[in-house]
C-alpha cells in the first residue's frame, strides 16, 4: 500500500471543507456528509471554525482509493491563516486547487497557485459549485489560462451548469477536440512527443498521451482540470480516480536514517505537545530517542518518542511506528518547534530545497499591541500568546521590557479576531488591541563599517569585533561571513556574534527588520581564560561569550548608522471591478489612498482596474467602496512587493529604537546589568 499526502487549498468559500467531506464518504471513511454551515465536518474541529464556517487551523484525514491511502490536509482558505498553508507546503506530494465556477479566479487562487507552480507540487485543478447559480464554465477555464497557466487539459464538460442536475462528463479517445488539445499541451513540453505529433499526429495513440499526461502531471508541468460540485457529488468520482492516477506517490526508504519535517504542533488536553511529522525516510518507533531541531537554532539534544499515532481511514489511530511517507503524530517531544528537522535533514533535490526554504509567501505586513483587560493577566497572556505562537510562530510575539508591552504580527483583522476569541475562550484571559500599524522593512543604501577593541574606550567589554554591512539581493536573508581566521578565537564566541547580528537586525536603524543584508566579521580577539594564583576563575580577566553578545549589537548598530538605511512599506497588487458609471468618482479616492492604478480595462457595464496600493491604504479603501459604487464593486487584493516609503520615515514608537540613541540605550542596559550581577 502506498501513501499520497494530499493538501486542498483554495481561495476561503471556495469549498475546499466540503470536497474533503465528499472525499471521505465517497471512500467510505464517514457515513454522512457534514455540513460547514452547520458546523459538523471531520476537518473543522475547533469551536471558533465550527462558530465561523471558515477553517483556521490545518487539519489531516486519511481515506484508501485502491492500493493508495491518502493523507488529506484540509487548509486555510481565508487569507489571515496563510501561514498554515505554508507549512503544509513542505510535506506534500500533490495538491488539489479548488476554485469557485460562480466567482473563478479570485486573489489568494492567484498567490497560492503561484506558489505551487514555484515549488513544483503537482497539481489538480477542481472547479467547484458548478450547480450554483452563475456557475459558468468556459469563463471560468479562460480565467485560470490568462490569470493562473496556460499549461491545463480540461478533463471533461461541464452541463446543466447553475441547476442541481449539473454534472461532469470525461473526455475520452473519441473525442477529436480534446485529444488534440491533449497532444499539443503535452507537445509544447516534451521534445520526442512533438517530433512525434509533427509527423504524424493521427498516429500519436491515445495510451501514449494518457501516460504522458500522468508524467507530465507528476512533474507539475500540466494541470488537469475538471468540474463538479462538493454538494452534489457531480465529478467527484472523476476528481478521485486523477488523484490516484495523476498525482506522485510518496517516496522514501522506511530502511534509510530517520528525516522528517514538523509541520503542526498542538496541546493535548494534559498540555502536552504532539508534533505532526511528515517522515520522508526511515522508521520512527516508540521509545526511539530522536534528534530535533532547526539549522542554527542551537538545539542538539535528544528526545524520547512517548506514543505514536498514524492517520489510517479517518482519523489517527496508536500505532507501534511510522514509516517513510506517511504523517504520524509524536508524543514526548517536549522542545520541538513547528518547522524542525525529525532525525537528520533531508538531502533534497533542487526542487525540493526551494520547498524547505523558511518562507514560501510574504511574511505579516501587520502589527498590534496586545494589552489584557484586567491588569492581573499580564503573566497569563504572555504565556497564553507563547502557546499560540508554537502553533504559529509567524505571530512573532515580543515583548517590550520597556513599556512593558506585548506586540504581534498579523496578516489581517479576521486574524486578530481569532485571537482574541482563542485567549477569551481557551486561556480565560480578556484582551484589547491598540490600532493595527503596519510593518515594514529597511533596506541598506550603502556599505558601512565598525569596530571596537578590547580594553581601548569606549569598549567597555572584553571583546574586539568589527563588522561590515552590504545591501543584498531581495529575498536572500541575512549572510553572516567570516574575513578572519576561524580558529582566531573559540567557535562559541563566533557563533555568539552571529546568532547576535541576525537578532540585531530584526531592529535596524529605524526600528523595522532589516531582511536582507550580508554582514561580514572582520576583526576578532578575546582574553584567554585566566584564573588567580588559587585557581579560581575570574571573568573580569576572561572574556565570555556574553562578552560577544553585549558588544556585538553595538558595533553592528554602528556600522548600520553609518552607512543609514531606507524604509520601506508593504504593497498590495489590487484588481477592482467597478460599475462604468462610477470610475470618475473612485479615482480620486483612489489617488488620495497613495494607490498606483494602471490602464482601465472595460468589460460590458464595468471596469477593471489594476494596480498597487499601501498596504496601510487597503483597510480604507474596502470601507469607502460600498459608497463610492452603491455596493456593486469586487476588491481583490494581495500583497506584492516593499517600496520606498514617500515622505515621513515611520519609526515604531519605542525608545530603545531611537536612532540617535540606540548605542546610549545599549550601553546604558549593558551597565545596569553588569552593575546588578556584580
Amino acid at each position: 500500500m502506498s501513501t499520497l499526502n494530499l493538501g486542498i487549498l483554495a481561495h476561503v468559500d471556495a469549498g475546499k471543507t466540503s470536497l474533503t467531506e465528499r472525499l471521505l464518504h465517497a471512500a467510505g471513511v464517514i457515513d454522512e456528509i457534514g455540513s460547514v454551515d452547520d458546523g459538523s465536518t471531520q476537518t473543522d474541529s475547533l469551536a471558533l471554525e465550527r462558530q465561523r464556517g471558515i477553517t483556521i487551523k490545518s487539519a489531516v484525514v486519511s481515506f484508501v482509493v485502491d492500493d493508495v491511502t491518502v493523507n488529506l490536509i484540509d487548509t486555510p482558505g481565508h487569507p489571515d491563516f496563510i501561514a498554515e498553508v505554508e507549512r503544509v507546503l513542505n510535506v506534500l506530494d500533490g495538491a488539489v486547487l479548488v476554485i469557485s465556477a460562480v466567482e473563478g479566479v479570485q486573489a489568494q487562487t492567484r498567490v497560492l497557485m503561484r506558489t505551487l507552480q514555484r515549488l513544483r507540487i503537482p497539481t489538480l485543478i477542481f472547479v467547484n459549485k458548478i450547480d450554483r447559480a452563475g456557475a459558468q464554465d468556459d469563463r471560468v477555464l479562460r480565467a485560470i489560462a490568462e490569470r493562473l497557466t496556460p499549461a491545463i487539459v480540461p478533463m471533461g464538460s461541464a452541463h446543466e451548469l447553475g441547476t442541481s442536475s449539473a454534472g461532469f462528463t470525461l473526455h475520452g479517445a473519441a473525442d477529436d477536440a480534446f485529444t488534440t488539445r491533449l497532444a499539443e499541451v503535452l507537445a509544447d513540453r516534451d521534445d520526442a512527443l512533438l517530433a512525434a505529433y509533427v509527423d504524424d499526429g493521427a498516429a500519436l495513440g491515445y495510451g501514449r498521451m494518457r501516460g504522458e499526461l500522468a508524467a507530465q502531471t507528476k512533474q507539475a508541468l500540466v494541470h488537469p482540470v475538471f468540474f463538479g460540485s462538493a454538494v452534489t457529488g457531480a465529478g467527484v468520482a472523476a476528481l478521485t480516480d486523477a488523484v490516484r492516477e495523476l498525482l506522485p506517490a510518496a517516496e522514501g526508504d522506511a530502511d534509510g536514517p530517520v528525516s522528517g519535517t514538523v509541520f503542526k504542533v498542538e496541546r493535548g488536553a494534559t498540555g502536552e505537545k504532539i508534533a505532526y511529522v511528515r517522515l520522508f525516510s526511515g522508521t520512527v518507533r516508540a521509545r526511539d530517542r530522536l534528534r530535533c531541531g532547526a539549522d542554527g537554532d542551537g538545539r542538539d539534544g535528544e528526545e524520547k518518542v512517548t506514543a505514536i499515532s498514524v492517520f489510517d481511514r479517518g482519523t489517527a489511530v496508536r500505532r507501534a511506528s511510522v514509516a517513510a511517507g506517511q504523517i504520524g503524530k509524536l508524543w514526548g517531544l517536549g522542545g520541538i518547534r513547528i518547522g524542525d528537522t525529525v532525525g537528520v535533514p533531508r538531502a533534497a533535490a533542487p526542487e525540493q530545497h526551494r520547498r524547505d526554504q523558511r518562507h514560501h509567501f510574504a511574511l505579516p505586513t501587520l502589527e498590534t499591541v496586545v494589552t489584557p483587560c484586567r491588569a492581573a493577566d499580564n503573566g497569563a497572556l504572555h504565556v497564553a500568546l507563547s502557546q499560540l505562537a508554537e502553533q504559529d510562530p509567524l505571530i512573532n510575539l515580543r515583548q517590550d521590557d520597556i513599556r512593558r508591552e506585548v506586540s504581534v504580527s498579523l496578516y489581517g483583522e479576521v486574524q486578530k479576531e481569532v485571537i482574541q476569541a482563542t485567549l477569551a475562550g481557551d486561556f480565560g484571559v480578556d484582551v484589547t488591541f491598540r490600532e493595527t500599524t503596519t510593518i515594514c522593512v529597511e533596506r541598506l543604501v550603502g556599505t558601512g563599517s565598525a569596530f571596537e577593541i578590547i580594553d581601548k574606550e569606549p569598549n567597555p567589554f572584553l571583546a574586539t569585533v568589527g563588522l561590515r554591512v552590504e545591501p543584498a539581493p531581495v529575498g536572500t536573508g541575512v549572510e553572516f561571513r567570516l574575513e578572519v581566521e576561524l580558529g582566531s578565537m573559540p567557535y562559541a564566541f563566533m557563533k555568539a556574534v552571529e546568532e547576535t547580528v541576525r537578532e540585531t537586525l530584526h531592529q535596524g536603524v529605524h526600528g523595522w527588520q532589516i531582511p536582507d543584508c550580508r554582514v561580514t566579521m572582520t576583526h576578532s580577539g578575546y582574553w584567554a581564560r585566566q584564573s588567580h594564583s588559587h585557581g579560581t576563575f575570574d571573568k573580569s580577566m576572561s572574556s565570555t561569550a556574553g562578552d560577544f553578545r553585549n558588544l556585538t549589537p553595538l558595533v553592528l548598530m554602528s556600522a548600520l548608522q553609518q552607512v543609514g538605511t531606507r524604509v520601506y512599506e508593504p504593497m498590495h497588487r489590487f484588481r477592482l471591478e467597478v460599475p462604468a458609471d462610477t470610475f470618475g468618482a473612485l479615482l480620486p479616492v483612489l489617488a488620495r489612498l497613495g494607490a498606483v492604478p494602471q490602464a482601465p480595462a472595460a468589460r460590458g457595464a464595468s471596469y477593471v482596474l489594476e494596480g498597487a496600493i499601501p498596504v496601510a491604504s487597503v483597510h480604507a479603501l474596502q470601507q469607502q467602496l460600498p459608497a463610492l459604487t452603491r455596493g456593486e464593486s469586487v476588491l481583490e487584493s494581495a500583497f506584492d512587493h516593499y517600496q520606498p516609503v514617500r515622505g515621513t520615515v515611520p519609526a515604531r514608537a519605542r525608545t530603545d529604537h531611537d536612532p540617535l540613541h540606540r548605542r546610549e540605550y545599549l550601553l546604558r542596559v549593558v551597565r545596569r546589568v553588569g552593575a546588578s550581577s556584580g
